[in-house]
């Protein structure tokens, strides 16, 4: 059975799992989704770190998460993760096209725009330029409770097919729909990461043997003699040292994959393999930066 955390979009995983052919059922299993129609509901696990003990511990369990971008991993994601069994990799990725819509009575002018988390993640860019101030819900909130709470004259930014009756878009919803497609993981329990002969996006943590000053520039020549070149590198504390490292790279094949951490292996550098997602481009990429460096 495939399942989802608690501030998920119930309808934006279930359109990724529908899109991807996910199951977290395996093949020949006796065991039995929890929900009627996985293709337009998945098991509700409750908060991040629930589901990634759940799905650790339960066979026949998959969830479906939020990535970011396969090539620059949402860090809640990343250090989630690496906080957790470390049976737990994401093997797949899909993108889908955002569901969301700005909506309100046909009459409705001003008053309270409710938003949930996901939404929240997914369109606050939007709303911000649009001068919008949402009040934040949990996403489990009740649609009768949103539109209780926006009031007569209030809003709600929900997914196309949980609109209410009578409802209508407003003025700048399809600016919604504007948006990046939205990216989403297939999380399993594994002993191994997958094998794989074509490209692959693979997201490996790291912490230097030694944690000191210029300590990360040995591990990151190990990586270049790989012929790795890096996305994604980002550091962030850790209760074990100074520094954890989250990278996420193009890997030809898992010839490389092995290879690499056998070499890490070798320095003593503490890792871990977070995600393999088979695919040699995820078109659109990250959203781009256009930096402003200093004068020279």
């Amino acid at each position: 059975m495939l399942g989802r955390t608690e501030g998920e979009s119930p309808a934006h995983a279930a359109l990724a799992a529908r899109t991807a052919g996910w199951s977290g059922v395996a093949e020949g299993s006796a065991v039995a989704s929890a929900v009627p129609d996985e293709s337009r509901e998945l098991l509700d696990l409750g908060t991040t770190a629930d589901t990634l003990a759940t799905v650790a511990s339960i066979a026949d369990l998959a969830a479906v998460v939020h990535l970011g971008h396969p090539e620059q991993p949402s860090p809640v994601l990343e250090e989630a993760l690496l906080a957790g069994a470390s049976s737990l990799i994401v093997t797949a990725a899909v993108a889908v096209p955002s569901r969301w819509v700005w909506v309100g009575p046909p009459d409705a002018a001003g008053g309270q725009v409710v938003i949930d988390e996901a939404g929240m993640r997914d369109c606050r860019d939007a709303l911000r330029t649009m001068g919008v101030s949402p009040r934040l819900v949990p996403t489990r909130t009740p649609l009768d409770e949103r539109a209780a709470i926006a009031g007569p004259a209030g809003s709600l930014v929900v997914e196309r097919d949980r609109v209410p009756a009578g409802w209508v878009e407003l003025p700048g919803s399809e600016r919604l729909g504007q948006h990046r497609p939205l990216w989403y993981g297939l999380l399993e329990a594994r002993d191994a990461w997958p094998r794989f002969d074509d490209p692959a996006q693979v997201w490996l943590a790291f912490g230097p043997y030694d944690d000191h000053r210029g300590s990360l520039h040995p591990t990151l020549a190990v990586l270049s003699d790989a012929g790795i070149d890096l996305q994604h590198l980002r550091s962030h504390p850790s209760s074990l040292g100074p520094h954890v490292f989250f990278t996420s790279f193009r890997c030809p094949d898992v010839g490389v994959l092995d290879g690499l951490v056998a070499e890490l292996d070798a320095r003593r550098v503490a890792h871990r393999t977070l995600a393999v997602l088979p695919g040699d481009a995820f078109v659109p990429g990250p959203e781009p930066l256009v930096p402003g460096w200093a004068r020279s």
